[in-house]
C-alpha cells in the first residue's frame, strides 16, 4: 500500500503560522470549527473556507489545501447527496462544506506543528483532569495512534480509488466507500489486538486492601 502525504505530515517553515504558539492555533481551530458547526448556514461555511484558505496561504502551503479533498470527495459526495435528498441543497452545501473546512483547518495544525510537540501539548491539556480519573498518558497514546492511522487510511483510500478507476467504477460511491470502511475496521481490529497483546489499555488490577 502506498504511503499517503495527504494528511498529517509536518512541513517545516518560518511563517507566522508556523511560529504561532500551539495553544493559540489549537484554540482558533477549535473555536472556528465549533462556530461554523453551530451557525450551520452556507454563508458561515463560505467565510470559514475563505479564512482557512488565507491561513494556508499565510503558512506558504496553499497547494496543501486541496490534497485531502481529492480523496475525501466520495465521502463528501455521499454526505452531501443524503443532505440534499433529506433537507435540500442548502443543507448539502453546509454539511459537506463544514466537514471539508474542519478537516482542512485541523490538517493545517498538523502541518505546522511537529508531532512530538502536538502530543506533549495534548497531554498537558488533559493533565489537570487527573482528579476526574483521566489518564493523560493514555490519551496521548490514543492521539498518537490516531495520527499514525491517518496516513494509512488516506493511502488506503487512494489505493481503492485507483482500483475502482481500473475497473471503470471511479464514479461509483459504493465501490469507493465500502472497501475503505472494511479496511478501516480491519486496521482498527489489528491495532487493538496488538495493544492487547502488549497489555496496553487493559484496566489496572485493584489493589488488595
Amino acid at each position: 500500500m502506498r504511503s499517503s502525504r495527504h494528511l498529517g505530515d509536518y512541513r517545516p517553515g518560518n511563517s507566522t503560522v508556523h511560529k504561532a504558539p500551539l495553544a493559540f492555533k489549537a484554540a482558533l481551530v477549535t473555536a472556528g470549527s465549533i462556530t461554523t458547526l453551530v451557525l450551520a448556514n452556507p454563508l458561515a461555511t463560505a467565510v470559514a473556507a475563505v479564512l482557512t484558505a488565507a491561513a494556508y496561504a499565510a503558512a506558504y502551503l496553499p497547494g496543501e489545501l486541496v490534497r485531502p479533498l481529492k480523496l475525501m470527495w466520495p465521502v463528501l459526495a455521499l454526505v452531501g447527496g443524503f443532505q440534499w435528498w433529506s433537507a435540500g441543497p442548502s443543507a448539502a452545501v453546509t454539511v459537506a462544506g463544514n466537514i471539508a473546512v474542519c478537516v482542512a483547518a485541523a490538517r493545517l495544525l498538523l502541518l505546522t506543528v511537529p508531532v512530538p510537540q502536538l502530543l506533549d501539548g495534548a497531554v498537558a491539556l488533559v493533565r489537570p483532569l487527573r482528579i476526574l480519573g483521566a489518564d493523560p498518558e493514555r490519551f496521548g497514546l490514543a492521539l498518537a495512534l490516531m495520527l499514525r492511522s491517518i496516513p494509512y487510511l488516506m493511502g488506503s483510500a487512494a489505493d481503492v480509488r485507483d482500483s475502482a478507476k481500473a475497473r471503470g467504477l471511479e464514479r461509483n460511491p459504493r465501490a469507493l466507500a465500502v472497501p475503505v470502511v472494511i479496511r478501516a475496521v480491519a486496521y482498527a481490529q489489528q491495532t487493538g489486538d496488538a495493544l492487547a497483546a502488549r497489555g496496553i489499555g487493559e484496566p489496572e488490577p485493584e489493589r488488595e486492601r
